[in-house]
């Protein structure tokens, strides 16, 4: 294992919940960046319509293994 790590930013959707959403963002992100270490919640969002919650939206940084 890597002593570094580097550590993005992503915002995932959903329309379950934010729970999904953070895990939408982690699967999108594991197609393209390997040993992905950790995800650290940082924001959540929805948008409302006729007074119910339609989108949930999680900002989450993921951090992963770079080569040293």
């Amino acid at each position: 294992m890597s002593d570094v790590a580097k550590v993005i930013e992503l915002v995932g959707k959903s329309d379950k919940g934010w729970e999904d959403a953070a895990a939408n963002a982690v699967k999108a992100a594991s197609r393209t960046l390997h040993n992905i270490t950790g995800v650290q919640v940082m924001n959540m969002t929805a948008k409302v319509k006729d007074g119910k919650i339609v989108e949930y939206k999680t900002t989450v940084k993921i951090a992963f293994a770079v080569a040293s």
